[in-house]
């Protein structure tokens, strides 16, 4: 799984600390009961819900890479939209690519 770009920020601070974090999301995030997928889905779904437009780009990604398909993508927006509106929707679209718009 690639390291979340805030390893870097952590480990130049505080080295000590990003063994432990590291370790935690190492051990949640693998595949278990729930597949890891599934796992980054519910992940990208919280970004979305606390309008992390970046996070939700990289983890939709990330959860492409574990085998996520377009259509679980779209239902997990879905789901963000269920639970935080408007705003989640917004956040969470931007786990799809990015398409030029015209105008008609």
């Amino acid at each position: 799984m690639e390291r979340p770009w805030f390893y870097d920020i952590v480990e130049k601070n505080d080295p000590e600390f990003l063994a432990y974090l590291a370790a935690d999301r190492d051990f949640i995030m693998q595949d278990g009961a729930i597949p890891a997928k599934y796992k980054m889905l519910m992940t990208m779904i919280m970004d979305a819900l606390l309008a992390h437009e970046s996070g939700v780009r990289v983890i939709a990604d990330r959860a492409r890479a574990l085998g996520a398909t377009e259509d679980e993508i779209k239902e997990a927006v879905r789901v963000a939209y269920l639970y935080g509106g408007s705003p989640a929707l917004v956040a969470g679209l931007n786990a799809f690519p990015k398409e030029k718009i015209t105008e008609s």
